[in-house]
């Protein structure tokens, strides 16, 4: 046996180092990030050029370091998708030893089956677009439609907003438990029981029938929010038609107070134009999505927005030194 075949291998047993960058659809959740993890914010940055076509680079050595790279998918969205999966590429391309895409908004879930002729599966191939720039692992906030966490052959980590939506209910009134939760459609209402237990409050569910392919119109309710404070629960708002309806149809039932709690303020058209005039006290989303200090002075002193950072510190923390995720939905 040689000399050579005789010699113990090198073996460093030493941690990749944990190095968190930001896109530009949220930084400022990025950095609250990183300062519960107690890192600073990786050094990139992201420019356009005059023919749209973009280009980022890191300012810092990514090599056999343990990646997260948090972008939220919020307008511009298709430049918010092009920008982490050029991130993603650049970061295996420095040699990063695991890169994990951080998406607290991902929000293609919404177009998780097909269920109109002659169209894409949006969901699954922008998850097929994710894993082939090199993404090894997911770690995402309330999809809209759970079953997207399939559309992945690498590991996903979805976390939960409940814990957050639910405290804040219990901050706002004497006793949430007096309440009723509300889910606005039969889509929700595993999110509004998780949350009715955690207050021990009531539950009641908004029944809908659909009209036509884009219409869907409420029907019923099924519970009793009479005289009730009711938290209304939903993964997000968009231009806010489908809560208005909600909110109509609780207030028609003779709810007393009217609180909303969402995980994604997303706010688009005339979302805020119509949450200033709804007959609610609180619209609450967390901050998975950015929502500017102009939105918040236009809805008239009704929305807040709750923050999700030390959920996603943890998990990235979690997930960095091999311990459960899941430990921390409890």
């Amino acid at each position: 046996m040689t000399d050579t075949a005789k010699q113990t291998p090198i073996v460093d047993n030493r941690r990749s180092p944990l190095l968190v960058f930001s896109g530009q659809s949220n930084r400022p959740l990025a950095q609250s990030i990183c300062d519960n993890l107690g890192i600073p914010l990786g050094k990139s940055s992201t420019e356009k050029f005059t023919n749209d076509n973009l280009i980022v680079r890191y300012e810092e050595s990514l090599r056999e370091g343990d990646i997260f790279i948090v972008q939220t998918f919020s307008t511009p969205v298709s430049d918010s998708i092009m920008e982490l999966l050029m991130m993603i590429d650049a970061a295996k391309s420095a040699s990063a030893g695991r890169v994990t895409a951080v998406i607290p908004y991902y929000s293609y879930a919404r177009s998780d089956k097909k269920d109109s002729p002659r169209i894409s599966i949006a969901g699954r191939l922008v998850a097929d677009l994710l894993q082939e720039a090199g993404a090894d692992r997911v770690l995402t906030m309330t999809l809209h439609a759970p079953q997207v966490h399939g559309f992945f052959k690498v590991p996903v980590d979805h976390l939960s907003a409940d814990s957050v939506l639910a405290q804040h209910f219990r901050s706002c009134v004497d006793d949430a438990s007096q309440g009723v939760v509300l889910a606005p459609d039969a889509g929700s209402i595993k999110r509004a029981a998780g949350i009715a237990h955690r207050l021990d409050a009531g539950l009641a569910m908004v029944d809908k029938q659909r009209i036509s392919d884009t219409e869907v119109s409420p029907r019923a309710m099924i519970g009793d929010v009479e005289g009730k404070t009711v938290f209304i629960v939903d993964d997000e708002i968009s231009t806010a038609g489908s809560l208005i309806e909600t909110v109509d149809i609780a207030r028609k039932m003779g709810a007393r107070d009217v609180y909303v709690g969402v995980t994604h303020g997303v706010y688009t058209g005339p979302a805020i134009e119509r949450i200033a005039a709804l007959g609610v006290t609180q619209v609450a989303s967390t901050n998975t999505v950015l929502v500017s200090e102009e939105k918040i002075a236009q809805a008239d002193g009704k929305l807040a927005v709750l923050d999700v950072a030390p959920h996603f510190a943890n998990a990235i923390r979690n997930i960095h030194t091999g311990e459960s995720v899941s430990t921390l939905f409890n």
